[in-house]
């Protein structure tokens, strides 16, 4: 374990989230549901507490909450979070009202109004999405309303759904430029083992080779979320490589953390603010396929952040259409980037290793575009 795992995290960064001014907070399903099944009262209501405390102090909160289709399953008649993503949405459409419905009454207890903000990948992806998402963020946390942001799942598919809200908070927190990313759980801290077994807590993390020999647990056996521990360590590490420091602990210490208490794992800034749609593309983005490059390529795009031209691709794999997303990988199969990819995978082949400018003159002039341009190639720490 490295020993800056171990560390207490700077006093004054913790700090610094009991006077941030605004402050995104995710909560998953886990935290939110109670033993008979549905969403628990209780466990909102403290929540709930806890934020409208903050936001009646003067703070911007703006909360990500999972929970529509665990709402949903009760009314439905089910028992276990459903595989198929037909009946998926079908219970987030039953849920969403019915979890909106609980947030504005316990809300409106404290006399604060809340909105919902639905969003699916495509909306922090695309630019008019992205900037309308942005205003209408602003415009609410400017009128004083906590917003309440969930993933649509009742349109969102899975080839471009954010696949959990844990990462859909990292990327909001990025678009509304927070000051502090907060990720609630049933789980206190991120351990260096299983807290059963005596593991000693993680308080710290500077930067993600802190964690590395450390096994990251999944989604646990509640059936209700998405997510697990592993998401919201990769939450907390995109936040923290675009400048937004993260706590992740657990909803029972949500007042400490937002007090700025020795609670939870602290993710210190490691990074600066980079677009949005090169977050989706590096963490999210649904990869269809793979192209491999010489050497002088691999140069050309990690040293010179060069665009990638055919003649430096040495093989194509995978199945993609022209603008869909494919990871770039050197000659030991090593992944240093992703992409938007300009050509289908059927029009590749013929091209590798040749020159823009002879397949223009082979092909026509649309073959002159690069394979991935600058703009849309986002390299991977890894």
């Amino acid at each position: 374990m490295n020993s800056k795992a171990e560390a207490a995290a700077p006093a004054g960064a913790r700090q610094g989230i009991a006077t941030a001014s605004r402050i995104v907070v995710k909560v998953g399903s886990s935290s939110l549901t109670s033993v008979a099944g549905g969403i628990s009262d209780a466990a909102l209501n403290k929540l709930v507490d806890v934020l409208a405390a903050r936001r009646l102090a003067g703070s911007e909160v703006i909360l990500v909450s999972s929970g529509a289709i665990a709402a949903g399953l009760m009314p439905l008649g089910l028992a276990r979070r459903p595989k198929d993503l037909a009946t998926q949405q079908a219970a987030a459409s039953v849920g969403q009202g019915l979890l909106m419905a609980r947030y504005n009454q316990a809300f409106m207890g404290h006399g604060v109004t809340v909105s919902q903000v639905l969003l699916t990948a495509e909306d922090l992806s695309r630019r008019r999405h992205y900037v309308n998402a942005h205003r209408a963020l602003e415009r609410l946390l400017h009128l004083g309303v906590v917003p309440i942001v969930n993933e649509n799942d009742t349109v969102a598919t899975h080839e471009i759904r954010f696949g959990d809200n844990d990462r859909l908070a990292a990327l909001v927190a990025h678009l509304i430029k927070a000051d502090a990313l907060v990720l609630l759980s049933d789980v206190d801290s991120l351990y260096d083992g299983p807290p059963s077994e005596g593991a000693k807590r993680i308080s710290h993390v500077d930067s993600p080779e802190d964690l590395e020999g450390i096994v990251i647990g999944s989604a646990g056996k509640a059936g209700v979320g998405t997510g697990g521990m592993a998401t919201k360590v990769q939450a907390a590490i995109i936040a923290a490589e675009t400048g937004i420091p993260a706590l992740v602990t657990s909803t029972d210490n949500a007042a400490a953390a937002l007090a700025g208490e020795d609670v939870g794992t602290w993710f210190s800034i490691n990074g600066n603010k980079r677009p949005v749609r090169l977050l989706w593309l590096a963490h999210l983005a649904d990869i269809r396929g793979r192209l491999v490059l010489d050497d002088g390529a691999v140069r050309a795009v990690c040293e010179r952040h060069k665009s990638l031209l055919p003649a430096g691709i040495v093989s194509v794999s995978g199945d993609f259409d022209a603008g869909d997303a494919v990871e770039i990988a050197d000659l030991s199969g090593h992944v240093i980037a992703h992409g938007l990819v300009n050509y289908p995978c059927g029009d590749l082949p013929r091209m590798l290793g040749r020159s823009t400018k002879a397949l223009a003159k082979e092909l026509g002039r649309e073959y002159e575009r690069e394979v991935v341009h600058v703009d849309d190639l986002v390299l991977l720490h890894t």
